[in-house]
This record gives structure tokens, C-alpha cells and sequence, in this order.
């Protein structure tokens, strides 16, 4: 550390990525990728447990720091945020990940679920943006908001659908915000891809059909934040070859 600076000296250049949902799936996944590509990385999620395990793993050090809390808890999100900056010294990119299914038909499921799901899917993202706007102005970063395929193809009665359709809205609404600040928006809308979230469903994964790992989904991911700057990459679809829906 530097004297009267928390950001760390060796790594002072190196790019500030934050991520939400980051203990499992998706996000554990870019957490590991992103700190092999050198990136200080602040990762949130809900279980404090699997956020030690994935730091024992990943080994990084002080270019790592956890957050236990709800994505869609606006004073864990701020404070997080609030404190990655004053770690790290800087912001640029901001990846609002956390997301989950919860008995969503709204025939047949617990409408007890729904609250905690559509808190996290569609209010957290917007959460993580009011959050590290300012810092990302500063760098002009970029945000990547992670939907799906869900919300662009409605399947009967789906209400995690529904919230995938508001992040597809929100990521075009924040891209018009922040274009005008030089912050970069995308929005990566993934098929299938083999997560714990297949876990619950009816066969889980294997009855589901094709699927592309975690890991391959990040390499687009990386992709997208490492365009040029003055490059907006807005839109990704990413489905295994085999997807139909």
C-alpha cells in the first residue's frame, strides 16, 4: 500500500472490474477469467462462503476483494461500489450479473418467490448503475448487463422471461444515458448455458438440450470490454449451436 492510498501500487494500472452475482455460474467464472487477465476484481454475492472459496481458488491476493450482500439492496450495492473505488482507486467496468429463477410460472408458482427474484434481476442492474456511474464517467468505463435469450422470446407464462425483457429494456436506456458521458453499454443475452441454475429444473441440465459452459460465455464477455475506446458493442445474443428457441 501506499502511504495515505489504499490503492495498491503494484497493480495501480490495472483495469477495476466489478461484478455482481460473482460466487457462482457466471460470474465466478469472469472473476477468475478477468483476474488472470490481470484485472482488480470486486465480486458481490449472497453467500460469504462461496465467495471464500472462490478467493482461496483464485489466489489473487489484494486484487481481489468480496462483498456479501443482495444485488438488489441498494446499500450494499453503494457501499460495495463506494468501497472498490476507495480500494482500488478507480472504476472501469461494471458487470451487473446476479440473477436467478424462483417457481416463476404465474399459474402455477409461489408468488412468496417472486419478490426476492424480480429485486435482484431487474432493480438490481439498475441498482449497480445509479451506483458506479460516477466512477465509470470518470474512466469512461463501460457496463455489461448480463440478460437472456428469455428476454427476447417469451415462453408461456414465464415471469423470469419477464424480467430478462426488462434488462433487455433497461440496457437500451442506459446505453442512451451514458453514450453522451463516453461509458460503453452492452447488453449479453445468453442462451443455455451449464450453470447451477439448471440444478432444480425437471433432469436439470441434460434434459435441457444444447449448452456452452460459463467460461465460453465469458470469452465474449472479455471481448466486449476490451473494444477500443469510442467502440460501443450494445447487443450480444450468445446461444450453443443446437439452441433453437
Amino acid at each position: 500500500m501506499t502511504s495515505g492510498d489504499t490503492t495498491t501500487t503494484r497493480d495501480a494500472g490495472a483495469p477495476v472490474t466489478f461484478i455482481t452475482g460473482g460466487s457462482s455460474g457466471i460470474g465466478a467464472a469472469s472473476v477468475r477469467r478477468l483476474l488472470g487477465l490481470g484485472h482488480r476484481v470486486a465480486a458481490t454475492g449472497r453467500s460469504a462462503e462461496k465467495l471464500a472459496v472462490l478467493a482461496e481458488e483464485a489466489d489473487a491476493g489484494e486484487r481481489l476483494l468480496t462483498f456479501e450482500g443482495d444485488a438488489g439492496d441498494w446499500a450494499h450495492v453503494s457501499a460495495a461500489v463506494e468501497e472498490t473505488v476507495r480500494t482500488f482507486g478507480r472504476l472501469d467496468h461494471a458487470i451487473a450479473n446476479a440473477g436467478y429463477s424462483a417457481d416463476a410460472h404465474v399459474e402455477t408458482g409461489d408468488p412468496e418467490k417472486w419478490r426476492g427474484m424480480v429485486l435482484t434481476n431487474v432493480l438490481g442492474p439498475a441498482l449497480l448503475v445509479r451506483a458506479a456511474l460516477p466512477a465509470l464517467k470518470e474512466s469512461r468505463g463501460r457496463i455489461v448487463l448480463i440478460g437472456s435469450v428469455a428476454g427476447y422470446k417469451n415462453t408461456p407464462g414465464n415471469l423470469y422471461s419477464m424480467t430478462k425483457w426488462a434488462v433487455t429494456g433497461l440496457a437500451e436506456n442506459v446505453r442512451m444515458l451514458t453514450t453522451g458521458y463516453g461509458v460503453g453499454t452492452t447488453l449479453i443475452a445468453p442462451g443455455r448455458v451449464l450453470t447451477p441454475f439448471w440444478d432444480e429444473r425437471p433432469g436439470g441440465a441434460a434434459a435441457a438440450g444444447p449448452m456452452i459452459s460459463a467460461e465460453e460465455l465469458v470469452e465474449t464477455l472479455v471481448w466486449a470490454i476490451a473494444q477500443p475506446p469510442g467502440v460501443d458493442v450494445n447487443t450480444l445474443v450468445v446461444r450453443p449451436i443446437g439452441q433453437q428457441n
